[in-house]
């Protein structure tokens, strides 16, 4: 993947910079939710507890959020990183800690927060309140994807785009084969309207 030299140029500077914050929530917290993120689990445990605690509204949040990361992940794993090669960020620019554990595939785009945007998509199209505290979730992994060395801004921005994307797809395909179905099923009755009453002999 090839950017013009000045943009190239600007995100390694906001690269090197973020790579080289050291504060409490760069130390503890940022680690802490990537860990929770991994694999997806933080967001899975997150619709549980909508389910359990929000009722029909809940279960539908965590639904929604669910189906909008699934899109995500296999648009952003399955494929964007197939069409995109693009190498990590160089590991002399981050702690050796920070970079020992990072995958071999292409940086581009960043998988985790195309998850964790679908998802929170999701959920605050059913419940805003919840969405609302997920986003802070979603933005500390946008951030730490970053600080650790996993990517560059520019993969996660589009991550982030994929992410919405994905919750758009999913409520959109859904929908359209509804459609489909109730316009199958119109058609099928004005073709064969039902058996007639015979004539009187």
């Amino acid at each position: 993947m090839r950017a013009p030299p000045r943009l190239r140029a600007a995100e390694r500077r906001l690269t090197r910079r973020m790579a080289g914050w050291d504060s409490f929530w760069a130390r503890r917290v940022l680690p802490a939710v990537e860990d929770a993120a991994r694999r997806t689990k933080l967001w899975w445990g997150v619709a549980l507890l909508l389910a359990v605690v929000g009722g029909r509204r809940g279960r539908a949040a965590g639904t929604a959020g669910l189906a909008g990361m699934a899109v995500a992940e296999v648009l952003s794993n399955g494929v964007a990183k197939r069409l995109v090669p693009r190498d990590r960020p160089p590991k002399e620019w981050f702690h050796a800690d920070e970079v020992r554990d990072r995958p071999d595939s292409s940086s581009f785009p960043s998988g985790h927060t195309a998850a964790a945007v679908g998802f929170t998509a999701g959920v605050a199209e059913k419940w805003p309140g919840a969405g609302a505290l997920c986003l802070a979730a979603t933005a500390a992994i946008a951030v730490e994807r970053v600080h650790s060395g996993a990517h560059y801004p520019s993969d996660v921005a589009a991550g982030a785009v994929i992410g919405l994307a994905s919750r758009a797809l999913s409520r959109a395909v859904p929908a359209a084969w509804r459609r489909g179905r109730r316009l199958s099923r119109r058609a099928a009755r004005r073709q064969w309207p039902g058996p007639t009453r015979p004539w009187p002999s």
